[in-house]
């Protein structure tokens, strides 16, 4: 089961171009036929189609159509197994555009899908060597698209080694970056192949819950319908829901693009769950000889001969498995990975450090701002209190002159009260009369 989860996240990622954009910008007619094909991008017809846009390229000297070509044709070379052809083509496209600055919204998801291949022909090495290149590209550029591809790739290699915890990760600063990069269409992809992680771990509410936020961009993008039928399939057959299953199953078949947008590989898996849920043991023991490496027939083997009660003979394909994932070849794997990883969150680490130090800029900035402020509501505050001192000062000042005005005109009253009693006093001692007069003044 962990095996069909992991192919299914594999073929998540190779269909994640159903959206076809024209990142080339070449003529109307031209991406038409181009994008017909990317529909369906495992048909051996698409080779005819790819000669024919390589051929005009020749006779126009127009590198675009040449990338257009040889991005139709190494998908179909994987499906048929010409790995050194599917080799070429990328060598190819990375000499036409590699300094191409403008053309990195189609050099960083042509080598995203070559790097799907990869891991899932046993070469994640080289995948890890490819997502290395494109973060520095992506870094020395600031190209969050380039990073949201690199994080995908790891995540998926993450995935097909069974570490759901590190692939759901790498799966979350890819949609971080997905988001910084404002390419919403590759959001829901990314959503799914966290739903998938989820089943793998057997938390099935959060598989169930990132398969709907997937969902919500249907009507957006209409390749992720078949993507969530894929999904809710795998999560229903680990449930052990096998009548959910087989109507999810029925969906698929019923759909036009099950078969043109996934591989052989993904379609045997989902024959083998299907006939595994109906008890048809032998004939999904048959299919599983049609899986491509030798370590999707270990897996699948496995599980069905225990399902026999086979044990011995499930014991032998454990075996072969386990040889398969303890190799030498699978060890540097990891050394590379650890070192990719280390790279990419150093990277990290720079922006995070840079994205701080214009934080801590803004803050002393803010800082210096609000105690300019404070400053400046301090000084007019003591102005205006000063301004509110100096009239109650004035005031008093005021009162105080008005009452000695009053204490002086008093004082003066009474000056001229006692002058005038002097005045009587004297003439009493200098005129006998003085006291008649008095009396007649009465």
């Amino acid at each position: 089961m962990r095996k069909l989860i992991a192919l299914a996240a594999l073929f998540l990622c190779l269909t994640s171009g159903a959206q076809i954009v024209n990142r080339l910008n070449v003529d109307k007619d031209t991406f038409e036929r181009y994008a017909w094909g990317r529909m369906q991008e495992y048909s051996p017809g698409n080779l005819v189609l790819a000669d024919s846009l390589y051929s005009e390229g020749l006779r126009q000297g127009n590198f675009r159509y040449k990338c257009l070509a040889l991005s139709l044709e190494f998908p179909v070379r994987f499906a048929q197994g010409e790995y050194a052809r599917m080799d070429s083509c990328i060598v190819e496209i990375k000499e036409l555009i590699g300094d191409r600055k403008d053309l990195r919204t189609f050099y960083f998801p042509t080598l995203h899908e070559y790097c799907q291949y990869l891991v899932h022909i046993g070469r994640a090495s080289d995948a890890v060597l490819e997502a290395r290149a494109m973060e520095r590209i992506a870094s020395a550029e600031k190209k969050p698209l380039g990073k949201m591809y690199s994080y995908r790739i790891i995540g998926l290699i993450q995935s097909y080694r069974d570490n759901s915890h590190l692939a759901v990760r790498n799966f979350e600063k890819a949609a971080r970056y997905c988001r910084e990069a404002r390419s919403e269409q590759d959001l829901p992809n990314l959503y799914i192949l966290i739903a998938q992680e989820c089943v793998k771990m057997k938390d099935f509410v959060a598989a169930d819950n990132w398969c709907s936020r997937a969902e919500e961009y249907q009507a957006y993008f209409p390749s992720v319908e078949l993507k969530a039928q894929m999904t809710r399939a795998y999560l229903n057959y680990a449930k052990g829901n096998n009548d959910a299953f087989w109507h999810c199953y029925d969906a698929l078949l019923d759909n036009h693009l099950y078969r043109l947008q996934t591989d052989a590989d993904t379609r045997f898996d989902m024959d083998i769950c299907y006939l595994r849920s109906k008890g048809l043991l032998e004939e999904a023991l048959s299919k599983a000889d049609s899986l491509g490496t030798a370590r999707d027939r270990f897996e699948q083997k496995h599980g069905i001969y225990a399902q026999l009660g086979e044990f011995d003979s499930a014991y032998g394909q454990l075996s072969g498995l386990m040889q398969q994932k303890d190799s030498i070849y699978i060890k540097v794997q990891n050394e590379d990975l650890a070192i990719l990883d280390a790279e990419m969150n150093n990277a990290q680490l720079r922006e995070d450090a840079q994205r701080l130090k214009a934080q801590n800029q803004m803050t002393i900035m803010i800082g210096f701002l609000v105690m300019f402020a404070i400053a400046f509501f301090a000084i007019l505050f003591n102005q205006w209190q000063l301004r509110q001192n100096l009239e109650e000062m004035r005031r008093k000042n005021n009162q105080a002159i008005a009452a000695r005005r009053a204490f002086q005109k008093a004082m003066d009253a009474k000056e001229s009260e006692n002058q005038y009693k002097i005045k009587i006093l004297q003439n009493r001692t200098t005129n006998p009369l003085t006291g008649y007069e008095d009396i007649l003044n009465l």
